[in-house]
């Protein structure tokens, strides 16, 4: 049997429960090419094992991809990727990817930390997309 291609992590601080930093994780994946049609997730019992959850939380976060279209259920094999969300724009996550690290080394450098990156970055992005829409 094929091993899983994700692995997850929960954030204590993310101010999202368990079952939405599921969704969110395989949302990402899919939306970066990382996860593709196919591709097996990890069974319900290891997630809630490996992130110390119920495995109630990762149910329910496998049927709302599920019912969004995203996974399907093979009862006795796994949940299974049935579709994607990469677009065209995904050839250009390499250079973007490229400029970002370059970024990130220097906020590093100008002695940032994670939790100052993070809070800098989300208040640039909002106010970015706040710009956008006026």
């Amino acid at each position: 049997m094929e091993e899983p291609v994700i692995e997850f992590h929960l954030n204590s601080r993310s101010g999202l429960s368990p079952y939405q930093q599921l969704v969110q994780q395989v949302r990402h994946a899919l939306r970066l090419g990382l996860l593709k049609e196919g591709d097996r997730l990890p069974t319900v019992k290891d997630v809630a094992k490996q992130m110390a959850v119920n495995p109630n939380t990762v149910l329910k976060a496998y049927r709302e991809l599920e019912h969004d279209g995203l996974v399907a259920a093979r009862p006795g094999v796994g949940t299974f990727v049935t579709r994607t969300l990469a677009d065209a724009s995904l050839a250009a996550h390499g250079p973007l990817r490229k400029d970002l690290q370059r970024w990130l080394t220097r906020a590093r450098l100008a002695g940032l930390d994670d939790e100052s990156i993070e809070a800098l970055f989300v208040s640039t992005f909002r106010n970015a997309a706040g710009e956008d829409v006026a």
